[in-house]
């Protein structure tokens, strides 16, 4: 018999969280459950958090308090980062009802028995030692795009980050999974796959189970690029010391992966960067940026900073800026730095005033956004082809080149998902690309 209850989806965080509520929900939907959007009435709502910054735990209680609004007697479970790292003060939020930790999540469909209110929030929550296992995972259905998770878990030791401690060592899903995994996706008409992980650079490890790579991620790569029916393969975030020559040289004249990295960097200080346990020094970040814009000028690189680090002067940090605004990048990801329980950062002497951490994210913001506009300008004159995106904003639709430009037309539902040629002339007030049709 066909279950008749009703179940909405909330997503935190990474791509990577959003591969894995798409699976959940579909593995819900294939038992009979109908999903309908978050912000109407459900009997079920599901939050999949993160944990990166105090922010985000933050925001999981208000996202609570809005389902609850809707709905006040709604099932409400909390799966992910935040439900791994704190169950119990999850437990304390008013009308919580499941707590999921990081294996438990992909078998949300086994505690769904009873969907009455709970007086004492129930927690199912593993050891992070037990998390040593890969489910694979893929988002499809409600963007343009589908994030393909192909590897989780992380072992190195940042010392700001929880990561290790909310998704467990590094371990990769098989070669062969991953290529039918980007099959199926390609089989559905989407696009464009973009490949998610915790340190997608790190694939291999894991991948039977034992800490050998029997693959590396350049044989993902090239066995991705063989995949037919697939017109884009964009890399998310990898790191500077294992992004190699080889991945570059094959990205640069591959079928299908795009002209577009994203490499954290954290910290333009040496010093800084050794504090917190990252495994380069700026002169391999400085050496990968310069040897990918020797191949692909007109690749897109965006790149991870975070301000405010404990020990952080205002020489480091001008170290920081100054290294930013002399490589040829194209956009930050600033974060202020959050002091995050059970890590060594937490712990260090000379934490900086939230103040001056606030004031050094302004600054880097500030300089992201004129290294993105100086970036459009380096692409205008260019011909470049668009995947338009599906949702009408203001009577405007928009969508991205292959190297990451964004671009905008007004609204036709038949170029939704659509690849379109265009050559780059005109901006808007907002500094994006107006399309002009080939």
């Amino acid at each position: 018999m066909e279950n008749q209850s009703t179940v909405a989806f909330y997503t935190q965080g990474c791509k990577l969280n959003f591969s894995e509520t798409s699976s959940i929900s579909r593995q819900l939907v294939n038992e009979g459950y109908q999903k309908v959007d978050f912000k109407d009435k459900a009997d079920i709502y599901v939050i999949n958090t993160c944990s990166v910054t105090e922010n985000a735990d933050k925001e999981c209680k208000r996202i609570v308090r809005s389902a609850l609004k809707t709905s006040p007697e709604a099932f409400v479970v909390i799966v992910g980062c935040f439900a791994q790292l704190k169950p119990e003060q999850i437990s304390e939020i008013d009308g919580v009802d499941l707590v999921l930790g990081a294996t438990e999540k992909f078998k949300l469909n086994h505690y769904l028995n009873d969907l009455s209110k709970k007086e004492t929030t129930e927690i199912h929550s593993c050891e992070i030692d037990d998390a040593y296992f890969f489910v694979d995972a893929y988002s499809i259905g409600d963007r343009t795009r589908a994030f393909l998770k192909v590897q989780d878990g992380c072992d190195y030791k940042c010392t700001y980050c929880t990561i290790p401690l909310a998704r467990g060592i590094s371990r990769s899903d098989k070669l062969e999974n991953v290529i039918n995994n980007a099959k199926s996706i390609s089989d559905k008409g989407i696009q464009e796959i973009v490949l998610t992980g915790v340190n997608i650079g790190d694939y291999g490890k894991g991948e039977f189970g034992n800490k050998k790579h029997e693959h590396t991620f350049l044989d993902l790569v090239k066995e991705l690029d063989e995949v037919y029916g697939i017109n884009r393969l964009r890399i998310s975030s990898i790191e500077p010391n294992l992004l190699k020559n080889e991945t570059i040289n094959f990205v640069a004249n591959s079928k299908a992966f795009v002209p577009h990295f994203h490499i954290p960097l954290q910290s333009g200080s040496d010093e800084i960067l050794k504090k917190m346990k990252r495994r380069y020094l700026t002169d391999i970040y400085t050496d990968r940026v310069s040897y990918i814009k020797s191949l692909m000028p007109h690749c897109c690189i965006g790149v991870d900073v975070i301000v405010g680090f404990p020990g952080e002067t205002e020489e480091h940090f001008l170290e920081t800026y100054n290294f930013l605004n002399e490589l040829d990048i194209s956009y930050l990801h600033v974060f202020s730095y959050s002091e995050r329980a059970n890590t060594e950062a937490a712990e260090m002497d000379n934490p900086i005033d939230k103040g001056i951490r606030h004031k050094r994210s302004k600054m880097l913001r500030v300089l992201s956004a004129k290294k993105k506009r100086h970036f459009y300008e380096q692409q205008i004159g260019s011909t470049r082809d668009v995947i338009f995106e599906g949702e009408n904003k203001d009577g405007f639709m928009y969508g991205f080149t292959e190297n990451y430009v964004r671009v905008k037309t007004p609204f036709q539902s038949s170029w939704i998902n659509t690849i379109k040629k265009t050559e780059l002339n005109q901006m808007d007030e907002n500094g994006v690309f107006i399309f002009e049709e080939l």
